[in-house]
């Protein structure tokens, strides 16, 4: 903490804005307890008694976890997600024989298992470069130090009855302590770790809470009850503000609270521009739970099955699959599902999967390479998706394709799997609809070539990107190169859409491009109608396209593809 005699002093802080807005309040600093746990063994005899000691801890966190349900009925989706997962993880087949085997066969006391086995599994999963699957570490880390507190008698923080107007400061927030905070109690959130795709900055975005990650030495710097002002947007977090800083706040989060109660008011609206064209707007969802978007999208554009495969411990069955995929049609209802078969591997281990290290993963097997490999996986997801299409109306889509072969190999392996249902007299749609994810430069450059072997095609802005510009997207030190809104991005998108829409084909874009406001008039001027993106920025996007016309946005559009810098074009698009 800083000295008592300077506690007043004026501090700025700057960390990563993961959730939007400006909040005021006093501090309440938490600090989790950091586990560290030698290896300790016992004398041979008492194996049965170690056993029982773990299953009981195991109970605990179950009845903890259970009780976290009852008492906090507005818990959200996502927090309730969450527990769901720590639960499952809690009785994983795998771990539970792990940990049962160190105990009996190598004599190893309960906590000492319990620290070695999760380690094993939060080192592959947290090695990823990928921030999705490496959130699952978070998971693992919080049922690991949740059964390791049991295991030492002590009791559990409770983070569920703060005051209000409370900016709550961390040092490392677990997800299940995120997913019991009181949406109206906590201002804002401030944390010395995470990022955009922590489960934290999920949970804040779903909650609306301003909250600012990845700032250094938080919970040594901030006091006990300071007050704090918090940046969302720009995560900045001041410390004792002036009169004069708190007042450009208080102006920056009036204007803030204006615009959020006016993009509120479109969120149940159609897509509109200004001169009545329609413009589709989807959610992407990463898993079967409801998502409040479902109400108010034209369709699902992106459902990412990569979960069903990350927070299990072994290949999903077709049945567990077809289970799931089932239960997202029948929530959709009667607006189109994209699912898009699995898109794992290189950079995304999974532990119970054999996979190569690669020098290259982004460049390497995975996706639909992977899925070649795999046949039988394959096939198994290609099953239960065909078999839970008659329950909605579900579309398939290929990630990762880089040739037309790529594209003709896929299907003629759906062919295989439809005649094999054939032959079984199992029921499924015949004309479920097919595409691809166009994220490869190598498949943009042949869009007019590929559009007539396909139905439909979504453009992954993220990897596109990365891949024409050559650079890492998650690499902080060559971040500048990373150019979203660069001349090539905008070229590449053009020939894309102009190919798809001149044979009559459905185009849609998935990547963070979509939610963009920035981005919206020139991807309409571009020639896209169907814009997908997570559900918390449907409104904003909405709101954005009532403010334009076709021939505005026609005009800009044609305006972008002459300019030669990503500076021009964003100093251009922010003055039109």
């Amino acid at each position: 903490m800083r000295d008592d005699n300077n506690h007043k002093e004026m501090l700025i802080l700057r960390g990563e804005g993961v959730s939007d807005g400006v909040a005021f309040g006093n501090a309440f600093v938490f600090r989790a307890e950091q586990y560290v746990v030698n290896e300790e063994f016992f004398e041979p005899g008492n194996e049965d008694d170690f056993v029982q000691e773990w299953e009981d801890a195991r109970h605990t966190a179950q009845v903890e976890l259970d009780k976290v349900f009852s008492v906090l009925d507005n818990v959200s989706g996502e927090g309730r997600a969450i527990l769901d997962v720590h639960k499952s993880i809690l009785f994983d087949e795998e771990i539970e024989e792990m940990v049962e085997t160190a105990i009996r066969e190598e004599k190893v006391v309960p906590a000492s298992a319990v620290s070695r086995v999760f380690d094993i599994f939060i080192s592959i999963v947290g090695d990823s470069s990928d921030p999705l699957i490496a959130e699952r570490a978070a998971d693992l880390r919080d049922v690991r130090d949740r059964l390791l507190r049991i295991l030492r008698g002590e009791s559990s923080s409770d983070l569920s009855h703060l005051p209000e107007n409370t900016i709550l400061v961390a040092n490392d927030l677990l997800p299940s302590d995120a997913a019991m905070l009181e949406k109206g109690k906590v201002a804002a959130i401030v944390n010395e770790s995470g990022s955009a795709t922590a489960h934290l900055a999920i949970l804040a975005r779903g909650y609306r809470i301003p909250t600012v990650l990845s700032v250094p030495k938080a919970t040594v710097l901030i006091n006990n009850g300071e007050h704090l002002i918090v940046d969302g947007h720009d995560g900045i977090v001041v410390v004792n503000p002036d009169e004069a800083i708190g007042s450009a706040y208080a102006d920056k989060k009036s204007q803030f609270d204006k615009k959020t109660a006016l993009e509120n008011e479109y969120q149940d609206r159609k897509g509109l521009l200004r001169d009545g064209t329609t413009v589709h707007i989807g959610i992407n969802i990463g898993d079967d739970r409801e998502d409040p978007g479902y109400s108010s999208c034209d369709f699902v554009g992106l459902f990412r099955t990569e979960f069903l495969y990350m927070d299990s411990q072994q290949l999903p069955t077709e049945q567990q699959q077809f289970d799931v995929y089932r239960r997202v049609l029948e929530l959709a209802g009667d607006k189109p599902v994209t699912l898009r078969t699995l898109d794992i591997g290189g950079d995304k281990q999974l532990p119970y999967m054999s996979l190569p290290e690669e020098m290259n993963p982004f460049l390497g097997k995975r996706a639909l390479r992977l899925c070649f490999e795999e046949m039988d996986m394959f096939k198994t997801q290609l099953r239960a998706a065909l078999r839970a299409s008659v329950f909605g109306k579900l579309k398939i889509m290929f990630p990762m394709v880089a040739s037309v072969d790529d594209v003709r190999h896929a299907k003629s392996v759906l062919e295989a799997v439809k005649k094999d249902l054939d032959d079984e007299g199992c029921p499924y749609d015949p004309h479920v609809p097919i595409g691809i994810m166009i994220e490869v430069p190598s498949i943009a450059a042949i869009a007019d070539l590929v559009v007539t072997e396909v139905d439909f095609a979504s453009i992954g802005t993220n990897d596109l990107c990365q891949y024409l510009c050559a650079t890492d997207r998650d690499n902080a030190e060559i971040r500048e190169y990373y150019q979203s809104f660069s001349p090539a991005m905008f070229r590449t998108l053009h020939s894309i859409v102009t190919a798809f829409n001149a044979a009559g084909k459905e185009i849609s874009i998935c990547g963070e491009m979509a939610a963009d406001p920035l981005a919206t008039k020139v991807l309409v001027g571009l020639g896209l109608r169907y814009l997908s993106m997570n559900s918390a920025s449907t409104a904003k996007i909405k709101m954005e396209l009532a403010q334009f016309t076709l021939e505005d946005a026609e005009d800009v559009a044609s305006a972008v593809m002459f300019l030669k810098t990503q500076k021009d074009i964003v100093e251009y698009l922010s003055s039109v």
